[in-house]
């Protein structure tokens, strides 16, 4: 693959991020980079075991070959683990089936906390080839999660409006702010995310407003709605924006992105 000229000279890198499981952080991803492929050259990495970022745009199990997992312990090159996928400038790392045993490996490499960092920016120009860079981390704060933050510029997480959603995401950010006192300075929360937020539950709302009470300008104004849409659309290998395009779920990413993009020209 032929590095293209990107829009900036190096990619905006965003983590994903929640040690809790079931709040929507790998759909948000799939489908924040496919709206912004629409425009930009994007890079998702699958980090996490189960490698449902994979899943969702179409990589059959079976059809991975190296991944993320040949790249963080095999030294593998970026140029031989990226796919391309159903959207045309969104390209994919995907989650190989080894990867279950990279948290157990990291530990006996002396710059563990960096194997992802230092392997992206071993081929700088197909890096920088890139607008926007996203890591679909596991639900925990192991190795995997660590070397995502260490590599990125920010953390988005993604936030199921529930009863233990603050607990929740004080543990992500008290985290980012370890990793930034320590090995990552230039970290920083890009945002919170609300997800398969439910009109019709009063209780939706009001964790909606505990958030916000509690975060302020962090959380995103879009929200995520509870939508079948978006559960139905992985098993067809698809994005919610690619499967129905007019759907709540795929019109709130479509949302989603354009907020992101908007806080991003705001800071610069």
């Amino acid at each position: 693959m032929s590095p293209l000229q990107p829009e900036r000279a190096t990619p905006r890198v965003i983590a994903l991020a929640n040690q809790k499981g079931g709040v929507g952080k790998t759909t948000t991803a799939i489908n924040l980079a496919t709206v912004l492929a629409a425009e930009h050259r994007v890079l998702l990495l699958d980090l996490d075991p189960q490698g449902n970022a994979s899943t969702g745009l179409g990589i059959d199990r079976t059809e991975r070959g190296a991944g993320s997992y040949a790249m963080l312990i095999e030294n593998q090159p970026l140029a031989e683990v990226i796919r391309t996928t159903p959207v045309p400038k969104l390209f994919l790392v995907p989650a190989d089936t080894d990867l279950a045993g990279a948290e157990v490996e990291l530990v006996g490499f002396e710059d563990r906390d960096r194997r992802l960092r230092n392997a992206l920016h071993a081929d700088e120009a197909l890096f920088r080839s890139f607008d926007y860079v996203f890591f679909d981390c596991p639900p925990s704060l192991g190795l995997l999660t660590l070397n995502a933050l260490v590599a990125a510029d920010s953390v988005l997480v993604p936030l199921q409006t529930e009863f233990f959603a603050l607990e929740g995401v004080s543990q992500i950010t008290q985290t980012i702010e370890r990793i930034r006192r320590s090995l990552n300075p230039g970290l920083s929360l890009e945002g919170i995310a609300l997800t398969m937020y439910d009109r019709r539950n009063n209780l939706s709302e009001l964790v909606a407003q505990d958030v916000r009470g509690f975060f302020k300008d962090k959380v995103f104004e879009t929200v995520i709605p509870r939508n079948i849409r978006v559960s139905e659309a992985p098993s067809h290998g698809l994005p919610v924006t690619l499967y129905d395009f007019r759907s709540p779920g795929a019109q709130a990413y479509v949302a989603l992105a354009a907020e992101l993009r908007r806080r991003e020209r705001a800071r610069s």
